[in-house]
C-alpha cells in the first residue's frame, strides 16, 4: 500500500509517498525557518501562514516524486498533535480533503512517535522491545517501545526541552538561531573539559531538566566580553554536559527494562557528538543503538506515513472528526 503522510506540525511542510511503511518513494519539506531567525524562534502565526501557501504544491511534488497516480494512494496519514495549534489544523484540513476527494482512509498520528518510527524506513526492521529516546526542540522523552501502538513513557523533560536549551544557549551566546548546529560547529574546536556543567537533577530517575544548566550559561557570561575562543569552550562543555545526561538516563532505561537495543529520533538526533558517544557508550554497555539517516531526524511527512500504515494494519483509522490534538 503507497500512503500519502503529510507532516505540518511546526516550521516544516512536508508531504510523502511512502510504500508499505517502509521505502521512501519521496519526502518533500519546505521549511519557513528564514522567516524566524530574526525572532530567535518559530512565531506561529509565519509558521502557519506559509503552510497554507506552500502545501499543495509540495503534495504535488512528493507525488510526482513518487511516480504514484493519485489513484495509487491507499491511505493518508497525517500528524495531529502535538504542535503549533494553526500548523496542525493546516495539515489535518489538507489530509481531510485528500482523503474524502480519493475516498481513501484517514488516519491522524503522534508526531512523536513518527520520529521514534524514522528508524524503520529505508532499513530492515528493528525488533520490539526497545528503549526508545525522542530528542527535539520541543521534546526530550524516553519509552518503552513494545511495539507500534503500544510506548509506555519512562521519563521525559520537566522544563526545557534539550533542543530548546540548545537554542537558548545559543541565544545567550549572540550565536544566532537555531542553536544546535551552530553549538554543534564550535563545539568542535573547543575544549569540553574547560568548564564543569552538569544538567539538574530530577525527581523521576528518568526524567530530564535542561533549564538549570541553561542558567549556569547565562550567569557564567554575564558581564562579560566573551572571546572566540571563550565560546567555542561554552558550547563545547555544554554540549558535553547535555549528552552525557541523555546517555547516561538512555542506558538506566534499558537497564530497568531488561532491553538491549536504543531507538534515537528527532532533530538532536542529527548532532555527531550525540551520535557518536552513544554508539560507543552503548556498544561498552553491550547495547545495540539505532538512528535514523540525518535528513530523517528532522521533521518529515515519511515517518508519519510510515507509522500511519503501521497502524492502520492494526485496525486504526480516523474519521473526518479529527482534529488537534495538543498534548
Amino acid at each position: 500500500m503507497n500512503v500519502l503522510g503529510i507532516e505540518t506540525s511546526c516550521d516544516e511542510t512536508s508531504v510523502s509517498v511512502v510504500e508499505n511503511g517502509r521505502k521512501v518513494l519521496s519526502n518533500k519539506v519546505s521549511s519557513s525557518l528564514a522567516f524566524h531567525k530574526k525572532y530567535g524562534g518559530v512565531v506561529p502565526e509565519i509558521a502557519s501562514r506559509m503552510q497554507l501557501e506552500t502545501i499543495t504544491e509540495v503534495a504535488e511534488a512528493a507525488v510526482k516524486e513518487s511516480g504514484v497516480t493519485l489513484k495509487g494512494i491507499g491511505m493518508v496519514s497525517v500528524t495531529s498533535g502535538p504542535g503549533l495549534l494553526g500548523s496542525l489544523l493546516t495539515g489535518i484540513s489538507f489530509a481531510k480533503s485528500v482523503s474524502l476527494s480519493l475516498g481513501v482512509p484517514l488516519l491522524g498520528v503522534n508526531h512523536v512517535y513518527s520520529h521514534i518510527y524514522a528508524n524503520f524506513l529505508n532499513r530492515q526492521a528493528i525488533m520490539f522491545p526497545f528503549v526508545a529516546l525522542v530528542v527535539s526542540g520541543g521534546h526530550t522523552s524516553l519509552f518503552c517501545v513494545k511495539d507500534f501502538d503500544k510506548m509506555e513513557t519512562l521519563g521525559e523533560a520537566r522544563d526545557d526541552a534539550c533542543g530548546e536549551a540548545f537554542d537558548k544557549v545559543a541565544k545567550i551566546l549572540g550565536l544566532g538561531y537555531p542553536g544546535g548546529p551552530i553549538i554543534e560547529k564550535l563545539a568542535k574546536e573547543g575544549d569540553s573539559n574547560k568548564i564543569k556543567f552538569r544538567c539538574s537533577g530530577t525527581e523521576g530517575e528518568l526524567d530530564f531538566s535542561f533549564s538549570g544548566i541553561k542558567t549556569a550559561v547565562l550567569y557564567l557570561t554575564k558581564g562579560r566580553q566573551l572571546s572566540l575562543a571563550d565560546k567555542k569552550d561554552i558550547a563545547a562543555s555544554f554540549q558535553k554536559a547535555v549528552v552525557d545526561a541523555l546517555i547516561r538516563k538512555s542506558l538506566l532505561a534499558c537497564k530497568i527494562k531488561k532491553v538491549n537495543k536504543i531507538v534515537v529520533g528527532g532533530g538532536v538526533a542529527a548532532n555527531n557528538k550525540l551520535r557518536e558517544t552513544l554508539r560507543e557508550a552503548a556498544k561498552d554497555a553491550g547495547r545495540e543503538c539505532y538512528f535514523p539517516s540525518k535528513e530523517l531526524c528532522m521533521d518529515n511527512a515519511a515517518m508519519v506515513a510510515g507509522l500511519g500504515y503501521q497502524l492502520f494494519k492494526k485496525g486504526f483509522r480516523s474519521g473526518l472528526g479529527l482534529t488537534a490534538q495538543l498534548d
